[in-house]
């Protein structure tokens, strides 16, 4: 976990020192349309948008989450981070990592290492306004880590269909999830839907509301859960939030808080 810790930190880390060595831009350059350096939060919610991140940009999105009553543990505290890059209009690259989950279950506590996760998003159609735009994505698990799951598990693999639109001023993010969950030496399928709605109330707090659904296949139970979530756009590139989840079935995670921030670094990684 440490290697591929180290690994994700020494990318970001030479990403940041080419950024910062750039030339300023000459008259032959094409400047970037100061408009469309937007952050894309894809969290706090389940759903990711179809959309992707402004191309030649890293974003971060970085969170703590507060779980009680699992049925793997009693509360768990941990720290996530999904970074993303895309590499051109249609095609979107992206890691996701836990470095660490405090848990308590049965009087007993640990602190253990999550999962890290690679990926890749590709644009099917764009979409725009009430078109959605259709993208479908892919995620391989590199480091199962050890840290109890939460109510839906965690998977090796992950096939995603997603679909993003915008009905006046809602904007809704609906994923479909097709998952290989692994209990040594089972392998099962585990399917999955998320549907999202967000709605501005001003012009910098936004409001978003979700419900989602899973299969538990080793349990033969289904997880599911209604999310809402609170946004602040501190500037274009910087937006907080802050939101709860509640389990809406037995073996769904009875309560979830959620906080964080999606950060878009405001420097191209190279001249386009």
């Amino acid at each position: 976990m440490r290697g591929y810790a180290l690994t994700l930190a020494e990318i970001v880390l030479l990403a940041v020192a080419a950024v910062a060595q750039q030339p300023p831009k000459t008259s032959d350059q094409p400047a970037q349309d100061p408009d469309a350096l937007i952050a894309n939060p894809g969290r706090p919610t389940v759903s990711t948008p179809a959309t992707l991140t402004p191309v030649g940009y890293f974003q971060f999105e970085s969170g703590v989450l507060g779980a009680w009553t699992s049925p793997e543990f009693s509360s768990q505290t941990s720290v996530n981070e999904v970074v993303k890059f895309a590499v051109c209009r249609r095609i979107e690259l992206l890691a996701g990592v836990e470095p660490v989950a405090h848990s308590v279950f049965g009087g007993r506590s640990s602190d253990d290492e999550g999962g890290v996760s690679l990926g890749v998003q590709g644009v099917l159609y764009r979409g725009e306004g009430a078109k959605p735009t259709i993208a479908a994505s892919y995620f391989h698990s590199v480091y199962g880590g050890d840290a109890p799951d939460l109510d839906i598990g965690s998977s090796n693999n992950s096939a995603l269909l997603l679909a993003s639109a915008d009905l006046g001023k809602f904007h809704y993010d609906a994923n479909v999830f097709l998952n290989e969950v692994v209990i040594d030496p089972v392998r099962r399928s585990q399917f999955g839907q998320s549907f999202s709605v967000s709605h501005p109330l001003t012009s910098r707090f936004g409001l978003s509301g979700e419900i989602w659904h899973f299969t538990q296949p080793f349990i033969r139970g289904n997880a599911i859960g209604n999310l809402w979530a609170l946004s602040y756009s501190a500037s274009r590139d910087l937006v907080f939030d802050a939101g709860f989840d509640r389990g809406l079935t037995n073996t769904s995670t009875h309560w979830e808080i959620l906080a964080g921030f999606t950060y878009l670094l405001p420097r191209r990684l190279s001249p386009h």
